[in-house]
């Protein structure tokens, strides 16, 4: 996933605003990252991932945060869990 690129659909919420925010206010659980513009709050599809940032952040891996997740087939998952209610994950 790119910086720019939103992890949170429902309110738009990019990665670099994520890591930004992580930098700036060290939370110490992912729940913590719904102060961000609302992230996680809408649909909830990206709470996994949000928790999946937080633990990278947590463990110093800023360098490469989310990089495996492919943005095309992530917002494609979050289309067929707000059709269906299941929810596929990203790398699968």
């Amino acid at each position: 996933m790119q910086p720019d690129e939103h992890v949170c659909l429902c309110f738009r919420v990019s990665l670099r605003k994520l890591v930004n925010y992580m930098n700036r206010t060290k939370p110490v659980a992912p729940s913590q990252l719904s102060d961000c513009l609302g992230a996680g709050t809408g649909c909830h599809w990206c709470v996994p991932t949000l928790c999946k940032l937080h633990e990278q952040w947590s463990k110093g891996q800023r360098g490469d945060l989310l990089d495996e997740i492919d943005h095309e087939r992530y917002t494609q998952l979050r289309t067929g869990y707000r059709k269906t209610g299941k929810r596929s994950e990203p790398g699968d």
